[in-house]
């Protein structure tokens, strides 16, 4: 297994046109990645993810600052030696190899291709597709998700202590990805390896990680468990960026030590601010919930979503000339037009600095 150290790494790309003005893609980036653990980089796009893997990967240099594998400096490790295989999403392939050598290149290095066959078996538990039948094809022949199914089982046909995943079941079938999540999960405890995982989908991340690493404009937002930054998010943008319904936030003011969001109504702060600050306020969907009409706030249904696999109905309602987000049970029956009265989970709010972003605890 593998350690991976990021010590104060920065990147930024030029246009060596120079029409256009340097991108600084990573900052001053810190993080270490255990022994045999599964770190997911989740972000938007353009936020830095690949860019990570690829100077983690040594493909890029750093601007400054350094990389360690096992705590030795990644320049002192000549690159066959390295034990990384890696998936990228748009695979990679050397047009005129078929398959087959493309599986192999590593372990005919190393006298081993009667080892060829072990790992194709390896991806088709991972895929759910018995990929043998590729071996013999050349890139131009294979659908996308055929190119990365063979993409996976070159990553894991070496000697393989880190895996490094971009974005790796973009072009499975959806009947596939799932299954494939959990294989993924299941062989790399089996293998000993340590994963860095890229994606900007939540389910992945939640499936793949021991730890989340929720990056923004190159720098590190937050990390930990999904469970965590869902429940107990640091800013705004992570609170906004995880949970599906998105939260609801809005704008208001502090008023003599509350909340005061006017149509809205009030409530108090978990921490003093001064009067006149600006505060978001968020709730998520599944805190604001239906009940009778002396209980409740009167809310216009605009409409109702029904979510079937994650068994919940969404409303989106007008709420006192705010649009909000209301998660109920999937039985329930609304229609655009309804009246519904909501009762908001103020104990649940989270709470924003309006200009930064930072949450008030």
């Amino acid at each position: 297994m593998r350690t991976v150290t990021l010590k104060n790494v920065s990147k930024t790309f030029y246009d060596k046109s120079r029409k256009l003005t340097p991108v600084l893609a990573i900052k001053d980036f810190n993080l270490r990645i255990e022994d045999g653990e599964a770190v997911v980089l989740l972000g938007p796009s353009g936020c830095g993810k690949t860019t990570l893997l690829r100077l983690i990967a040594g493909l890029d240099q750093p601007d400054t600052g350094e990389i360690f594998y096992n705590d030795i400096p990644l320049d002192a490790i000549a690159v066959g030696d390295r034990g990384i295989g890696m998936v990228f999403q748009n695979y990679v392939l050397i047009p005129h190899w078929e398959s087959r050598k493309t599986v192999g290149f590593f372990l005919r290095l190393r006298d081993r291709e009667e080892e060829v066959p072990a790992h194709v078996r390896i991806v088709a538990k991972i895929t759910g597709v018995d990929i043998e039948r590729l071996m013999g094809r050349f890139p131009r022949s294979l659908s996308g998700g055929e190119k990365q199914r063979v993409s996976i089982a070159r990553a894991f046909a070496r000697d393989l202590e880190l895996l490094l995943f971009d974005e790796p079941f973009a072009n499975l079938d959806a009947k596939f990805r799932g299954q494939a999540r959990v294989e993924l999960k299941r062989l790399i405890q089996e293998f000993n390896v340590t994963l860095v995982y890229v994606t900007h989908d939540q389910v992945e991340a939640m499936s793949i990680a021991d730890r989340i690493v929720v990056l923004n404009a190159g720098r590190i937002m937050q990390a930990g468990s999904y469970h965590d930054l869902h429940a107990d998010p640091d800013s705004l943008f992570v609170a906004e960026f995880l949970g599906t319904p998105t939260i609801n936030a809005f704008w208001g003011r502090v008023h003599d030590g509350q909340w005061d969001g006017s149509y809205m109504g009030k409530a108090p702060l978990p921490s003093p601010r001064p009067n006149g600050a600006e505060v978001i306020v968020g709730i998520r969907p599944e805190h604001i919930y239906l009940c009778s009409e002396q209980a409740g706030i009167p809310a216009i249904v605009d409409r109702a979503i029904p979510f079937y696999a994650e068994k919940f109905l969404l409303l989106e309602v007008w709420l006192r000339k705010r649009r909000w987000r209301i998660q109920v049970a999937l039985g329930e029956e609304h229609s655009p037009g309804d009246t519904v009265y909501c009762r908001l989970d103020w104990a649940r709010a989270l709470f924003f600095d309006a200009r930064s972003g930072a949450r008030i605890r």
